[in-house]
């Protein structure tokens, strides 16, 4: 009797920990993967409840604890690998679980001895759980968490391949109606409830971390474009041009502004200005990369710092931008019309912080403004240099008065 309660406190402690990851799933409003750990947990509880509870002599036992461990495990890794943006390559997940029953199947028909059978289940986990290592170091994004966890599930990968050697050098061999009393049985029962604790208390970890992030981008973003604000758009920017001054990565700045906005408001309303401004925003979004930081810093004004980009890739990005915008058609305003845009591009030179190099960048969007609108305009070394492209009506009809008054 004692035993068997000594034996139910691990799935209990799984229950509780998939109970806190609904719990945080629920009411934190966050990704499906802190379902699939709820998952992982649920599965898990099962696995050491059959190991637990099942007659060890029955020949489907470790047939039935493999699904549900091996359901644990790519749980979990479908999760960690979903929550950083990695594919959790379940085909191979499933593979080396087809390939492990198989194995498995011919090991409980051949023999009494669980031994191999450990084995076999064992290096299966393992297997799967570098996979899942393997996925995650893929990431290209990896902060202080991110690096626990690799951590973490490297150190249960390799206890699934170092667990049953040690354990069976000093136990060779295991009749299947002895297994509960076996030192193995013990090793288990102690080795899975520290990693059971210690893997709950990381992924609870990396939840509340993700959260707490959640809302701080969320307080930092401009719920029009969905861009950052623009102190936090400048307090990102200064650190990543001091990190640039560093590393020696060229950085550029590319301020937008689109063209006769107060010219929007008053002939369509401030509603449609809004979806101007949210339409640009995202072109914006959808444009740049992922090293770069892109900004609302004013009513109508944006601003990029494009990493890794000298001024002529900086000006590609800007026209890129620029066209993609003028052929979007704004909510609420007619069919025939599209707003443009300006822009002012600046390459970092060398000993400039951000304030002298957005000093350039908006002088070049000034001077786009004096000179028509809708084109690219770059300044470099107090040197002008434009990159002029005119909006084509498309079909040579000339715009109408109402038109004109927005974009002329």
């Amino acid at each position: 009797m004692r035993e068997q309660i000594i034996g139910l406190i691990t799935p209990t402690m799984a229950v509780v920990f998939m109970l806190v990851f609904l719990v945080m799933w629920n009411r934190g409003k966050m990704g499906s993967y802190v379902l699939a750990f709820a998952a992982s947990y649920f599965f898990f509880c099962l696995g050491f409840a059959a190991t637990h509870l099942l007659d060890t002599g029955t020949a489907y036992i470790f047939h039935v604890t493999q699904f549900f461990y091996a359901m644990s495990v790519a749980s979990a890794i479908w999760g960690l690998a979903t929550r950083v943006g990695q594919p959790p390559y379940l085909g191979a997940l499933l593979s080396v679980y087809g390939m492990t029953a198989l194995t498995l199947l011919v090991a409980v028909a051949t023999s009494n001895d669980i031994a191999p059978r450990l084995i076999i289940v064992n290096v299966g986990y393992g297997v799967m759980y570098v996979i899942g290592v393997m996925t995650l170091l893929g990431a290209h994004k990896r902060e202080a968490i991110d690096r626990l966890i690799i951590t973490t599930q490297t150190l249960l990968a390799a206890q699934f391949f170092i667990r049953p050697v040690l354990t069976l050098l000093v136990e060779s061999s295991i009749p299947a109606g002895e297994y509960r009393e076996s030192i193995y049985y013990s090793v288990l029962n102690l080795s899975l409830s520290i990693a059971a604790l210690m893997c709950a208390m990381v992924l609870v970890g990396a939840c509340v971390y993700d959260q707490i992030k959640s809302v701080k981008e969320r307080a930092e973003m401009d719920l029009l474009t969905g861009l950052r604000t623009r102190r936090a758009f400048e307090q990102d920017v200064i650190a990543q041009v001091e990190k640039a001054k560093l590393e020696g990565v060229p950085v550029s700045l590319v301020v937008a502004d689109i063209d006769h906005f107060k010219a929007v408001n008053d002939v369509w309303g401030h509603q449609v200005g809004d979806k101007a401004i949210a339409a640009f925003g995202q072109v914006v979004t959808d444009t740049i990369r992922d090293t770069d930081i892109a900004g609302r810093i004013g009513g109508e004004e944006f601003c990029v710092l494009a990493w890794n980009c000298d001024g002529e890739a900086a000006i590609s990005m800007a026209e890129r931008i620029r066209k993609c915008f003028a052929e979007t058609q704004v909510e609420g305003m007619p069919e025939d019309h599209r707003l443009t845009a300006s822009f002012g591009v600046a390459g970092r030179n060398e000993g400039e912080g951000y304030g002298k190099v957005f000093a350039r960048a908006d002088a070049a969007l000034y001077t786009a403004k004096e000179e028509g609108r809708n084109r690219t305009v770059r300044i470099e070394n107090k040197k002008l240099l434009s990159n002029i492209t005119r909006l084509d009506t498309g079909n040579g009809d000339t715009p109408s008065d109402e038109a004109r008054a927005a974009s002329a």
